[in-house]
């Protein structure tokens, strides 16, 4: 699945207690249509979403930047500390594509052995 964005936050780095590192950052989907009225009705869809391959792309993950996403998404349910019933999206990412703001797009790739393509880490 492909989702295009715009990060809420800047990225941040997690280390798990294994030393693995994960990538946490939310993005925003903005989604415009008519309804049966006329009116132009705006929805806007939040995912949070991991990046497990290269922690370096943290740096490049910044509020505002415009990605496009390949991954897979999945849903979670709680209930929260004041008994309120909540739902979210993850995205679990395995590629990554920066767009604007620079030169050139920029793609973060998933490899069989965990690498990262185009960017220079």
């Amino acid at each position: 699945m492909n989702i295009i964005g715009r990060l809420t936050k800047d990225a941040e780095v997690r280390t798990l207690s294994n030393e693995k590192q994960v990538v946490n950052f939310s993005v925003a989907t903005n989604e415009s249509y008519k309804n049966k009225q006329g009116d132009r009705i705006e929805q806007t869809t939040y995912f949070d979403c991991a990046y497990w391959i290269s922690a370096k792309v943290a740096t490049l993950l910044t509020k505002g930047k415009l990605v496009e996403l390949t991954g897979r998404v999945s849903t979670r349910a709680w209930i929260g500390k004041d008994g309120e019933a909540h739902s979210g999206l993850n995205f679990h990412t395995s590629q990554i594509k920066l767009h604007g703001g620079g030169k050139r797009n920029e793609t973060v790739q998933a490899t069989a052995q965990g690498t990262t393509d185009d960017l220079p880490f």
